[in-house]
């Protein structure tokens, strides 16, 4: 029974000054959570409790499903990495170190090596799989800007599951496999999701989804469309536009416009000197930026962004996109900034993309590549030629599913976790073979499932809090349930311990307020603030044989007998 007079415990009435949303705010006020730096937090015993309670409904629901739990040291040495190359990959989120004899080491971000390595080490035949390992383990990446307190950390805990198979029919009943055990997890957890349609990115691999648990303040941001149900990460979802005629467009035209650095000086010019209708749709827009050190230009409609992060997820092998800036202009001078266009994109050694809704045969209004001046009827595949499309472009609410073209939502989300199928890339890489039934060495093939754990606790507080504090899924509270002794004599701490006690023995989980120096009214501010799911106050009400008991999430209260309190209680679970 955890007794508030000896617990660790410490509430705040005020929110931490650097809290972003709700529920770092919250996890600190109500004592979960404690920062040491950025990106790095400890957890107090309520926090703790939580934390473990999220483990334990993952691990019960991962041996369920027959996977067996290993561990594996967070400090490994560089060479597993190396053969990989993700050593160098993974850049600059990488945490490196030395040991006294010079050694490099790295803590695990990851663990595809050692998973695979383990395995490699293990067994030999394909009679030994299919396999399934996982763990629950704190990983560290040196996050550029850690925020949202324990949403993105640089110290994190992780379950990391892998898979290995013979075939790729195998890999896909393991992959489905892990994703029903996520479904029912998460259903535990109390959470609301989606399952939507991702990128690998530099893991690698085919198939990918997330789970993605819709948030206001959340990192991710995906669509969904309600007519077919399609749902996808805005980095995985796919736009378009069929090739058009341009047969009957008029040749390029070089046209005066002055003073137009932006795609609104632009529009306003052309509609006054060149014929009304003009919008930024009929723009292309030229962003310039540079890839892993090199220049490259892409090319999307004026009236959309380019969207960095999606455009970065369908750049294959790309680890660093960054925009020009002032001093890559100075180093270009060919490049005239605000009045770019694709024309000369070879000529001035860019490597040219551009989006999928820049169709073959689209004509455009764009840059002539020097100062004041803009061309007319720039169609596409006649008058410049791209070198490749991506999925580049902002995405809008509004815009076309691509499965059935009805109009798509967008919603922000915590990615809470992510199913890959790898394929044969670390398996290949690490030399992990198994002779098959002829006794000819086959290399394996792998999926790679992950659930942010710690970032679940955050992700539960976000969809589960109010303007009083947080309220816990019952799974998962550091306890089911918490009574308030109020008053100053002996009688409601006595009853309170006896209920306590009951509950206990009945296999309940009890948070005791004991403390005889706080007031009633302190008491109940900090029962709401914690946020576990069934509040019980003994006080007052035991001069006629009664006790309140209120429902955390709906604010429901109801008096009862106290010998009919824990029927009721057991009722509510």
């Amino acid at each position: 029974m955890l007794k508030m007079s000896t617990l660790f415990l410490r509430t705040l009435r005020d929110d931490p000054a650097d809290a972003e949303v709700a529920s770092h705010r919250l996890l600190v006020r109500a004592g979960y959570v404690r920062r040491i730096a950025a990106g790095i937090y400890s957890w107090l015993p309520l926090g703790y409790i939580t934390l473990r309670n999220i483990e334990r409904v993952i691990r019960e629901e991962m041996d369920a499903a027959g996977f067996q739990e290993v561990h594996f040291p967070a400090l490994l040495p560089r060479e597993a990495y190396e053969t990989t190359n993700r050593w160098t990959e993974y850049g600059p989120d990488l945490f490196r170190l030395q040991d006294r004899r010079g050694a490099d080491y790295l803590l695990g971000p990851t663990h595809e090596e050692m998973f695979t390595l383990m395995v490699k080490g293990e067994y030999s035949s394909y009679k030994d799989l299919p396999l399934s390992l996982y763990q629950i383990q704190t990983k560290y990446r040196d996050e550029t800007r850690p925020r949202s307190g324990i949403i993105r950390g640089r110290e994190f805990v992780m379950k990391d599951s892998y898979s290995f198979d013979l075939t790729d029919e195998g890999l896909a009943i393991s992959y489905k496999k892990h994703r029903d055990a996520y479904i029912k997890t998460f259903d535990r957890l109390g959470m609301k999701y989606n399952i939507v349609s991702a990128m690998s990115g530099a893991m690698g691999g085919s198939q990918s989804e997330e789970f993605l648990a819709p948030c206001p303040t959340g990192e991710d941001t995906y669509v969904l469309c309600e007519s077919c149900g399609f749902a996808a990460n805005v980095e995985a979802m796919r736009t378009g536009a069929s090739a058009v005629d341009a047969n009957n467009t008029p040749a390029m035209q070089v046209v005066e416009t002055p003073n137009t650095p932006t795609i609104e000086t632009l529009v306003a010019v052309l509609n006054e000197r060149y014929g009304s209708g003009f919008t930024g749709s009929d723009t292309l827009k030229n962003v310039l930026l540079v890839a892993d050190g090199k220049n490259i230009s892409v090319l999307v409609p004026g009236d959309r962004e380019v969207d960095l992060k999606r455009l970065q997820a369908n750049l294959p092998g790309v680890q660093d996109v960054r925009l020009f800036d002032d001093s890559d202009f100075t180093k270009n001078p060919q490049l005239v900034k605000g009045y770019v266009g694709p024309q000369a994109a070879q000529e001035f050694g860019l490597v040219l993309y551009a989006d999928p809704t820049v169709a073959t045969g689209s004509a455009w209004v764009t840059g002539a590549n020097k100062v004041g001046q803009h061309a007319l009827n720039v169609v596409s595949g006649r008058d410049f030629h791209v070198d490749g499309y991506v999925e580049a472009a902002e995405i809008r609410q509004g815009d076309a599913c691509p499965e059935c073209a009805s109009p798509v939502v967008i919603d922000r989300a915590i990615e809470i976790g992510h199913i890959f199928q790898l394929g044969r890339k670390y398996a290949q890489a690490l030399d992990l073979t198994v002779l098959d039934s002829d006794g000819k060495p086959r290399v394996v093939t792998m999926g790679s499932y992950g659930i942010g754990v710690s970032r679940a606790v955050a992700a539960i507080a976000e969809q589960n809090h109010d303007e009083l504090g947080l309220s816990w899924p019952m799974e998962i509270a550091p306890a089911k349930v918490h009574i308030v002794a109020t008053g100053k004599e002996d009688k409601p701490f006595d009853v309170a311990l006896d209920l306590g006690l009951a509950l206990e023995k009945a296999g309940v989980s009890v948070m005791l307020d004991d403390r005889r120096d706080a007031s009633p009214g302190v008491k109940f501010k900090d029962a709401e603030l914690i946020g576990v799911p069934i509040i019980v106050v003994v006080g007052k009400g035991l001069i006629e044989g009664k006790v309140e008991i209120r429902i955390r999430r709906t604010g429901e209260r109801s008096e009862v007998l106290f010998e009919n309190a824990l029927g009721t209680i057991l009722n509510h679970m």
